[in-house]
């Protein structure tokens, strides 16, 4: 195996970061086979006169990453090949929501099966997304990421100092940035993103007539959700009611002895809120629709069954054009659309 490595003394780049570079780029052209013994720590650090902690800590990612594993008493071996011949893909998301899923599924439908994507979630965290940047670099062809951060008042951030280092540590031809573009990140890159002020207010825009029909708008903006939302979906919301005129109230939840008055239309972004909404309509008597009207944010399919009216990226699209621009080898920033969808809510 050692004929196949190359460590270079002159590089810039940490050496266990080498080793890992190293025994993947071997994985990927054949030299390794699953299943194939590689030397222990100890021969790789007198080999290439290495610390035994240098070569530990490469393992350990290699390790981590399910390329090689350990066996008690007899060494280290190959265990991933799933490199060889594919596009490999490392699939970043802030949440676990139905929306996003759908983002992902449509990606893998359409990214094909000439691929592997390993999915990740870091829970809008910024330790962890930057511990998995740092982990994975150099490891894959791609690197899908929707940028979403909190603080530590549950307020949502585009970006940290540190998430956008991390980010600038990946080449620009290996970049795909979707969903949220509010970073200051430079160069060719791919990048399908929500224009998020400006898309409600354009899709409010578009119910307007529906709209104007009831006397005031409350937005339901969650101020300490575990996964917040951008700001500027509030600024977005607040400049249409300005702009026409329309009376309006935000508030961060629905209450479970919210007043309701005849003419009120809402706007929810979170499902909990969604649901104790129409569960207190239909308690209280008043006729979705008419007396009281509701615009969820974010489409889903239990929405459309059950003729909700809303505002919402198209979520299908934002994976096919993502797949569609790595597969064609394309850069270039492309806004996803968005859309007021008429049901039988307003």
């Amino acid at each position: 195996m050692f004929k196949y490595l190359k460590i270079d003394e002159n590089s810039r780049i940490p050496k266990y970061r080498q080793i890992v570079d190293s025994v993947i780029n071997n994985i990927s052209n054949g030299n390794l086979k699953i299943d194939e013994k590689i030397p222990s720590i100890n021969s790789f650090s007198e080999e290439f006169l290495l610390s035994r902690d240098t070569v530990e800590k490469a393992y350990q990612i290699l390790k981590d990453r399910k390329i090689i594993t350990s066996i008690r008493g007899k060494g280290y071996y190959i265990t991933r090949t799933k490199l060889i011949a594919k596009v490999n893909i490392l699939f970043l998301i802030n949440k676990l929501s139905a929306y996003k899923m759908r983002i992902y599924n449509s990606f893998i439908n359409t990214i094909g099966g000439n691929s592997h994507t390993d999915l990740h979630i870091y829970h809008c965290d910024n330790s962890l997304f930057i511990n998995l940047i740092e982990k994975n670099i150099n490891a894959y062809d791609y690197y899908v990421i929707m940028p979403h951060f909190k603080t530590d008042d549950l307020k949502h951030i585009s970006y940290t100092d540190e998430a956008i280092k991390a980010i600038n540590m990946i080449p620009k031809n290996k970049l795909v940035l979707m969903d949220n573009n509010n970073l200051d990140i430079k160069g060719d890159f791919i990048e399908i993103y929500q224009d998020f002020e400006n898309d409600i207010y354009n899709a409010l825009k578009e119910g307007l007539t529906k709209i104007s029909r009831y006397g005031k708008m409350i937005l339901v903006y969650p101020e300490n959700a575990v996964y917040p939302y951008p700001r500027r979906i509030l600024h977005g919301f607040r400049k249409f009611c300005v702009e026409h005129k329309i009376d309006f109230e935000v508030i961060d939840e629905i209450y479970d002895d919210i007043i309701l008055k005849k003419g009120d239309l809402f706007i929810t972004i979170e499902e909990t809120d969604l649901v104790n909404l129409v569960n207190q309509i239909r308690d209280k008597e008043f006729i979705l629709g008419v007396e009281i009207g509701v615009i969820s944010y974010n489409d889903t399919p239990l929405k459309d069954l059950l003729g909700i009216t809303v505002i919402s990226t198209d979520f299908k699209a934002m994976g096919e054009t993502a797949s569609r621009m790595i597969l064609n080898k394309e850069n270039g920033k492309i806004k996803n659309p968005f859309n007021f969808i008429d049901r039988n809510s307003i």
